[in-house]
């Protein structure tokens, strides 16, 4: 497959990543927490090779959406799922719910979804030119630390992925927070970087 291309996140780049993701690529792209690994969540086969490029197939990928909207429509949103939303989005906080059927059903669960809304202008820009939803796992073979800059990305999966966009330095640089809210108590999947056992207790 050779090197993957890295551009910019000017318009044209943009617009020329959400082709690829159209036609059924796998991109890499920036975030708030830490440099993603993108795919159209409803197409099977991209999906497949999400889970190959990150050597674990079986663990549920992500989406990240463009705007709550896109959220409501593919999650069942608790109170509790709004009211967390309502404080933390745009943001580091993954919100893992009941998926709604008109949600992609083969990222790894069949029952769940987890859904983010990221703060980062580019990657909103990508997400809404693919439809307004793109899988979002962070950019990196299972068991390493996820990329922070678009060359960490190149070095670990240049020749594994379409297109590399290059944002700068990932701003937070931790993966997000991912809190589980499909049984009767929320659960923190993962601690990230969001302080929300603070706000759970509230």
């Amino acid at each position: 497959m050779g090197m993957a291309e890295t551009v910019g996140c000017r318009l044209g780049d943009l617009v020329k990543a959400a082709e690829i993701v159209r036609s059924g690529g796998v991109i890499v792209y920036p975030t708030d927490t830490v440099y993603g690994l993108g795919c159209n969540p409803y197409n099977r086969e991209a999906v497949e090779k999400v889970f190959k490029v990150k050597g674990r197939p079986g663990k549920p990928l992500p989406i990240l959406v463009s705007s709550p909207q896109e959220a409501f429509r593919i999650a069942r949103f608790s109170l509790q799922a709004l009211k967390l939303a309502g404080f933390f989005w745009p943001g580091a906080l993954t919100l893992v719910l009941e998926r709604k059927p008109s949600a992609p059903a083969h990222l790894g669960s069949r029952r769940l979804v987890g859904v983010r809304w990221p703060k980062h202008r580019d990657a909103c820009r990508l997400i809404a030119l693919c439809g307004g939803l793109l899988v979002g796992t962070s950019a990196n073979p299972t068991g390493e630390q996820p990329a922070l800059t678009a060359s960490e990305a190149e070095a670990r999966l240049g020749e594994k992925v379409d297109l590399i966009l290059d944002g700068g330095p990932a701003r937070l640089g931790e993966a997000s927070t991912v809190v589980d809210l499909s049984g009767k108590k929320p659960k923190v999947l993962r601690g990230g970087a969001l302080p929300v056992e603070e706000k759970l207790k509230v």
